[in-house]
């Protein structure tokens, strides 16, 4: 659980000065459930494939369909 500061941020960054420290890749690649950073990373991966996997179907459709 994390403690808040006087100003609302919690009290690591609030120690750091605002200036969170850089995570490890094997922290940053984690698979997390919950609303967390490494869920957050992971969901705009799965979207950016879901989103390349469409588009290449349609483009797929149009060369082989003649349009």
């Amino acid at each position: 659980m994390l403690e808040h500061g006087t100003k609302g941020m919690p009290k690591q960054l609030e120690q750091t000065g605002g200036v969170s420290e850089p995570v490890g890749s094997d922290e940053l690649n984690a698979w997390k459930r919950g609303f967390t950073p490494q869920a957050e990373i992971w969901n705009g991966r799965l979207a950016m494939i879901g989103l390349s996997a469409g588009l290449a179907v349609v483009l797929l459709v149009r060369l082989f369909a003649g349009s």
